[in-house]
C-alpha cells in the first residue's frame, strides 16, 4: 500500500477549458432568464394624501395641503412630522408622469432649496395667483429643468416644486388650503 496522496496533472490548458465552461454556464442562464422574463413594469403606488392630512389635522396639527388634484395627477408619497411645527410634504405624478411636490416646513426658503432643488438656483420673477393662502410666491429654477415656487408664511415656509412646468406648479399652489378635513 503507498502512502503517497494522488495526485493529478494540472495544466493551464485544462483550467482555461473550466473557466470556459463556468462563463459558458453563466451566458446560458442569463440568456434564458432574459428570454423568459416578462417585462416588469413597476408603477408608483397611489396614496391618498387627504386621509393622511385629516388624521393629522385631528391631532392638532394646522397643515397646508391641495384641496384637489388636476385631473391624472396622484399623489405618491406623503411625508409628515408632527410637533409644534410640523413639516408635511406631499409628492405627485402629473398626468404627463412629471414630478412635483409640496413642502410646509419651519426651515428656511434657502435651506429648502439647498435640499430639494439645488445648491445654487437661479431667481426668477415672482409670481401672483389666486389663491387664499399664499398670493405672492418667488420662482426659483435649477440648471437641470427644476422650478421652485416659494413663499413665507405664519412664520414657516410653503415650497411647490419639481420637474412638471411652471404652470402645473403654479395650478398646486393655487389649490393649496389649510381648511379642515
Amino acid at each position: 500500500m503507498s502512502e503517497q496522496p494522488g495526485r493529478y496533472q494540472r495544466s493551464t490548458s485544462g483550467m482555461v477549458g473550466a473557466l470556459l465552461v463556468t462563463l459558458l454556464a453563466i451566458f446560458a442562464f442569463v440568456t434564458f432568464r432574459a428570454c423568459s422574463r416578462t417585462d416588469l413594469e413597476v408603477k408608483p403606488q397611489h396614496v391618498d394624501y387627504l386621509a393622511q392630512v385629516g388624521f393629522a389635522q385631528r391631532a392638532g396639527a394646522e397643515l397646508v395641503y391641495p384641496a384637489s388634484l388636476p385631473s391624472g395627477w396622484y399623489a405618491t408619497n406623503v411625508d409628515f412630522a408632527g410637533g409644534k411645527r410640523p413639516t408635511l410634504g406631499i409628492s405627485f405624478l402629473t398626468e404627463a408622469e412629471e414630478y412635483a411636490s409640496m413642502r410646509q416646513s419651519p426651515l428656511s426658503a434657502p435651506e429648502l432649496l439647498t435640499t430639494y432643488v439645488d445648491s445654487d438656483p437661479t431667481a426668477g420673477a415672482p409670481v401672483t395667483l389666486d389663491s387664499g393662502i399664499v398670493r405672492r410666491w418667488d420662482t426659483w429654477t435649477d440648471s437641470g429643468g427644476d422650478t421652485a415656487l416659494v413663499a413665507r408664511r405664519r412664520g414657516e415656509t410653503l415650497m411647490v416644486f419639481g420637474s412638471a412646468s411652471q404652470a402645473d406648479l403654479e395650478t398646486l399652489a393655487a389649490s393649496l388650503t389649510d381648511a379642515p378635513l
